[in-house]
């Protein structure tokens, strides 16, 4: 398989691509409950997003889904919301994680990713801080930008070096690990080793999404969804008067540390993935795309049960690993 040498470089650069063929029983089993189960209440979703959704019950019904064992957790106060910091089993570096959950902006937390997040710490020999950051329709995106941004400030406060942090995220979190990257850069704050976004969404423009192949494939996500949650997120960020939220794709890239994008081939944000990885590499900051085939949005979680999702964390933990060394000094 290929490798990428991690230095910054103003110059374009190949996307360091590499294909993960094979779909176990498992995978293909969870992709069809999820396109039985899941993606007909998304549909639903999609046509009253304005009712009072109990979204919270996800990350309540995510408790039962435990770390792994031998890890230690405590309660984390940010400035504006709560986290938690997770030390995994083992051995462990001078290295941390950030990492922003997924669920569109509007569900999920650190109860629902509290399993996958300790089996990512464990692989990267690294504590993490699991951000559970304010979220729509209550607050705009720029609220959960900086709360990630506060994280951020919180490791380097108790003596982690930007150096040896890695912004991580999945799906929506995928977008504010970019977001958030950029937002620190901006403020002045020194550049994180890399980033790591799983399945991530990069463009909260669906077009390019819903002309798509997989806009018909995709296990979890139905068309009305991405566009109906694209609605409400310019909805509540322009409320009273502010500009729309900017995406990933279209920010001033070229200051950006490496990258790791994971995305199934047949999932929606498959062409945002893909996107991602082609403007970060134009921007002369290397990125490694891997796609998984036929996986579904955050494969990752099910780690433990898919060899796939398994797999991917591995990978993760080696190019955390990887993007930040022991020191020799």
């Amino acid at each position: 398989m290929s490798t990428a040498t991690y230095e910054f470089c103003p110059s374009p650069l190949p996307v360091t691509r590499r294909e993960f063929a094979g779909t176990s029983l498992q995978s293909a089993a969870l992709a069809h409950t999820l396109r039985r189960t899941v993606r007909p209440f998304l549909d639903g979703w999609a046509r009253y997003p304005e009712l009072p959704w109990p979204t919270g019950v996800v990350d309540l019904f995510g408790y039962s889904l435990g770390p792994i064992r031998g890890t230690q957790r405590r309660p984390v106060r940010l400035p504006h919301c709560r986290a938690e910091w997770i030390r995994p089993p083992g051995e462990l570096g001078d290295r941390a994680i950030l990492y922003l959950h997924g669920g569109a902006f509007l569900c999920c937390g650190i109860n629902s990713h509290r399993q996958m997040v300790s089996r990512i710490s464990a692989e990267s020999q690294a504590s993490t801080l699991n951000v559970a950051y304010r979220m729509i329709p209550r607050n705009p995106i720029r609220a959960a930008v900086a709360d990630g941004v506060d994280g951020y400030r919180w490791l380097l406060a108790h003596g982690y070096t930007a150096d040896r942090i890695v912004i991580a995220g999945d799906s929506a979190g995928g977008f504010l690990t970019f977001m958030v990257t950029l937002e620190a850069l901006r403020q002045g704050l020194p550049r994180p080793a890399a980033d790591v976004a799983l399945s991530p969404l990069t463009d909260l423009d669906p077009v390019n999404k819903l002309a798509h192949p997989n806009a018909d494939l995709c296990a979890v996500f139905p068309k009305r969804a991405v566009g109906a949650l694209s609605r409400l997120i310019e909805r509540l960020d322009t409320r009273g008067g502010h500009e729309p939220s900017t995406s990933p794709v279209d920010g001033s890239l070229a200051s950006m540390p490496p990258a790791l994008i994971q995305t199934g081939s047949q999932e929606m944000v498959y062409v945002d993935a893909e996107l991602m990885s082609e403007r970060l590499s134009q921007a002369g900051v290397p990125c490694e795309l891997q796609v998984w085939e036929r996986q579904v949005h955050v494969f990752q979680a099910a780690a433990g049960l898919l060899p796939e999702g398994t797999r991917a964390i591995r990978e993760i933990g080696r190019f955390i690993r990887r993007a930040t060394p022991v020191s020799t000094c």
